[in-house]
């Protein structure tokens, strides 16, 4: 409850401004925040591995008509304060991954900021809706210092791998034309594909632990030739020296 006591404050600052625009402003600074730390800790882990986890970030601010949608659905009324209170994703950060090891690589590098609150966590991925939809989800709090105050802001984090991203995308446009009421064998074909696409992440994680597997075996026998021929060269060379000083 802090945080939206601290947006309702923050709108009562603001009350020559109009809310919507106000709490529009707080949503997209924490996109802003979050979205930098984001950045960083994918430039650490190019920095530390020479690897990107995140293929790709994608950041928006769900629309007015989106918002009055779910409030209704939930049964709530219009309002500024129902909005900030019951919709937990109206600032939203999708980060696409290549590996399913990726996004829980990820979820506990965000979970490891101090700055960062983790308020809740949904794992479709080892639970999968009925739909056949599958990410992880982050719930987590980010202050925006302000000129006068400091407002924890809400911003739902999704992770999701390429795959995931393709066939939720898809589902999400087949279900919009239908407006939630698709005909049983079209929801009966989209799990079909969520299972298709679960094997996809599957063999492609596997393909890239042997390559690396592979990789290091090179790399093992690499090292191994060098010390081998650094040891034979040693012994050359101390054995020309020897016979050198024989000779003498």
């Amino acid at each position: 409850m802090r945080g939206e006591q601290q947006v309702e404050a923050a709108l009562k600052s603001y009350e020559d401004v109009d809310s919507w625009k106000t709490v529009i402003f707080l949503y997209n600074a924490a996109l802003k925040e979050v979205g930098t730390k984001l950045e960083i800790l994918n430039d650490e882990f190019q920095h530390v591995h020479q690897y990107n986890p995140i293929e790709h970030i994608k950041t928006r601010i769900k629309t007015p008509e989106s918002i009055v949608k779910k409030l209704k659905r939930y049964g709530y009324e219009t309002s500024i304060e129902n909005m900030v209170r019951y919709i937990n994703d109206i600032a939203g950060v999708r980060l696409i991954c290549s590996f399913t090891s990726d996004i829980y690589r990820l979820a506990e590098m965000i979970g490891n900021q101090s700055d960062l609150k983790v308020l809740s966590i949904k794992d479709y991925i080892k639970n999968p809706k009925e739909s056949g939809y599958k990410s992880y989800h982050m719930l987590v709090s980010v202050p925006i210092f302000l000129s006068d105050s400091v407002v924890d802001t809400k911003v739902e984090i999704q992770i999701r791998t390429i795959a995931m991203d393709f066939w939720a995308s898809l589902e999400h446009k087949i279900y919009y034309k239908f407006e939630g009421n698709a005909p049983e064998y079209i929801s009966r074909d989209l799990r079909e594909c969520a299972k298709m696409v679960s094997e996809l992440d599957e063999k492609m994680l596997s393909l890239n632990e042997a390559i690396q597997e592979c990789i290091l075996q090179q790399e093992n026998k690499a090292n191994m030739e060098d010390v081998v021929e650094n040891v034979i060269g040693n012994r050359t060379e101390q054995s020309k020296i020897q016979a050198n000083g024989t000779e003498g």
